[in-house]
């Protein structure tokens, strides 16, 4: 059952959100200072008090997922039994994959092996070090790899099911139809949707924000470009417009394109660094890495602040799967939204390995290159800003050369 834009958006709900996130806006404009003291003050309570919440659920998400795509359950067809799959894989995976980590790959696909090679996780090897550059690997596959995509499949899953499936609306709140039932389409429902759009809010204004400042620096080495946030606000404004364009014109016209688009100039980019970058070096770092990152994903999945480093959990994994968990509604609703006429099993190993194994080449050939350059001291990269908690770290001056 198809069913129009028109027809998912309720007005009430609409308006509600509305008027929720144009009351923050307002709050950050005119009160700037007390609202960053706030929201620290909630984020820092919510990650020390409930970091293991947040790791527990986010490995039970993949161990989920697994055993739905290897049980009986997937073979089960997101549609009726005769429906074919709407896009081409490929189209497929390029939409999905520019939806879920679009920005986020392209700013730390250096920041982070770096960062994890200056300041090694939990202190487990020398800074600077082999050692540490080998860890440094492994942590940014944990961050963006199998985790992530699980908690993505999860959401998106769900939706799927109960939209193309059970003929319900491509809302958060059909998920909840098992436990709510009819009332899904009561004030239960309006309330679960409302709270999806603010939350996917707060994980989108952290993505622009990557974006604008590593746009930002990167104008400013080019072509001297002050590092403000003015421009930094001016490129937000630019980047929206174009995803307001793109959404208007639809998902088989602007979304597939701009995405297809994209896919072509990351493997473009991959391969002009792989073939005169240290391509030696790269494959091996990316052939040790996996090694080290399979081996060691369950220790990593289970690690706390009981016998680790507190902060640094903080800062990296629980605030990534925090950040994750806020993008799912919109990233889930939109992988529902192309995915009917695929299996279950088709999806989990579609949403959750191939998005993975890219993200492993990506980290192994920009990654390896960064550590290349910084361990033959071909150049000395900047150490990142994001060393201490994000919620009590200021960005970098306008006289800082990071990020670039």
């Amino acid at each position: 059952m198809r069913r129009s834009l028109g027809s998912t958006i309720d007005p009430g709900v609409f308006g509600v959100s509305l008027g929720i996130s144009m009351l923050f806006v307002l709050w950050g404009v005119f009160f700037t200072d007390n609202l960053s003291a706030v929201a620290s003050a909630a984020l820092g309570f919510l990650i020390d008090a409930f970091g293991w919440v947040f790791i527990l659920a986010t490995f039970a998400f993949l161990v989920f997922v697994i055993f739905l795509a290897f049980s009986r359950y997937g073979r089960i067809k997101l549609g009726t039994d005769d429906d074919e799959p709407e896009f081409r894989t490929s189209s497929w995976v390029a939409m999905m994959f520019s939806v879920g980590m679009g920005i986020g790959l392209m700013f730390y696909g250096v920041a982070e092996p770096i960062s994890h090679m200056s300041a090694p996780p939990n202190g487990l090897a020398k800074p600077g070090t082999e050692a540490a550059a080998g860890l440094a690997m492994e942590y940014s596959y944990f961050h963006w790899a199998l985790h992530p995509w699980a908690i993505y499949a999860v959401v998106g899953l769900s939706l799927a099911y109960f939209t193309f499936r059970k003929g319900k609306r491509n809302l958060i709140s059909s998920a909840f139809y098992p436990i709510l039932g009819n009332r899904v389409d009561g004030p239960a429902g309006k309330a679960i949707d409302t709270l999806a759009i603010f939350a996917t809010l707060f994980g989108t204004a952290t993505s622009l924000g990557l974006g604008a400042l590593q746009i930002n620096g990167g104008l400013n080495y080019l072509w001297d470009v002050p590092n403000s946030t003015a421009v930094a606000i001016l490129v937000i404004a630019v980047m929206t417009a174009l995803f307001i364009l793109s959404a208007v014109s639809g998902v088989h016209r602007g979304i597939q394109w701009l995405s297809n688009v994209n896919m072509v100039l990351a493997v473009v980019l991959v391969l002009f660094l792989l073939v005169v970058g240290p391509t030696v070096f790269i494959l091996n770092t990316f052939t040790e890495s996996i090694g080290g990152y399979v081996s060691n994903l369950v220790p990593m999945s289970f690690r706390t602040a009981a016998f680790s480093d507190a902060d640094w959990l903080a800062s990296w994994t629980i605030f990534y799967w925090a950040w994750w968990i806020s993008w799912t509604p919109f990233v889930g609703t939109f992988i529902a939204r192309i995915s009917k006429g695929r299996t279950i099993r088709e999806f989990i190993l579609g949403v959750l390995v191939v998005p993975s194994v890219v993200t492993f080449v990506w980290f192994g050939v920009l990654g390896g290159t960064a550590i290349n350059l910084e361990l033959s001291g071909g150049a000395t990269l900047p150490t990142p800003w994001r060393r201490a908690r994000p919620w009590r770290c200021s960005p970098p001056s306008t006289s800082s050369r990071w990020p670039r």
